[in-house]
């Protein structure tokens, strides 16, 4: 795991974006992973703003969700499929159809979430990866206590995360949903390389256990030290309660020079 300690999200937003450039340069056919929620914005506005610069194309790429509520309509302005329009999908060049997300609107949310894990490996896995991580450890929609072997299921949203989540709902706890479909731990942890974001003091401790804590459900992103390519990309209140902050911050200036 390697860890990048910057100064604010406008550089986080390069640093991926760059990670992301790369890669469509060496594999223009490439499957992106993407994240909702405020953590990955700045890349993605550094990619909208390189693609209309002509820098990057998505053109022959795809592209899969993490995760969706279940219970909202796909046109609903907070599921995640609309989000992740909004966000990227509609301001670059992804084919149509290129980019899906689970369907938590499905009849039979079991059989959605295994299709959608099959449809994953039939693209032949994602490339890149981008994650946000939650205050309490949750990646995508895998909350603590869960199992670290898990493929893409229906899942249940803690107390926590739905008032975290309450923002993006006029702060009404009540219209935040309870379930979810998401990737599973072992899904996320195939894609070949991964980018996570994390700002803000109220998620240092999250990173802490992250990066230096003991593997355990109790928080689920410890699990990405096992990942042989997994980039932390952090501010610097994110990054306040790490120990090893000198050895990070030589890696990184050794790698970027």
């Amino acid at each position: 795991m390697r860890v990048a300690i910057l100064p604010d999200e406008a550089a986080i937003g390069r640093i991926g974006a760059d990670a992301v450039e790369r890669l469509y340069a060496r594999k223009p056919q490439a499957v992106l992973g993407l994240a909702t929620g405020s953590s990955p914005l700045p890349i993605y506005q550094e990619l909208i703003a390189r693609h209309r610069a002509g820098r990057i194309s998505f053109a022959r790429g795809r592209a899969f969700a993490l995760d969706e509520y279940v219970g909202l309509s796909p046109q609903h302005p907070q599921s995640y499929r609309q989000v992740i329009r909004t966000s990227i999908a509609d301001h670059v060049d992804f084919p149509e159809g290129a980019v899906r997300g689970p369907e938590g609107w499905a009849e039979d949310l079991d059989a959605a979430a295994a299709d959608y894990d099959r449809a994953i490996r039939d693209a032949g896995g994602v490339d890149l990866q981008i994650l946000g991580i939650g205050a309490d450890g949750h990646i995508a929609f895998n909350e603590p206590g869960g199992s670290l072997a898990s493929r893409t299921h229906r899942g249940f949203l803690t107390a926590q995360t739905i008032r975290d989540n309450a923002r993006f709902f006029d702060g009404d706890i009540s219209q935040v949903p309870a379930q979810c479909l998401t990737q599973g731990i072992a899904t996320i942890m195939e894609a070949r390389s991964l980018v996570l974001v994390a700002t803000g003091g109220n998620k240092a401790e999250a990173v802490r256990q992250m990066v230096e804590g003991a593997v355990s459900a109790s928080w689920p992103a410890t699990v990405l030290q096992f990942h042989p390519d997994a980039l932390v990309l952090v501010d610097e209140e994110a990054a306040a309660r790490l120990d090893r902050t000198d050895y990070y911050r030589e890696i990184w200036d050794i790698e970027r020079n």
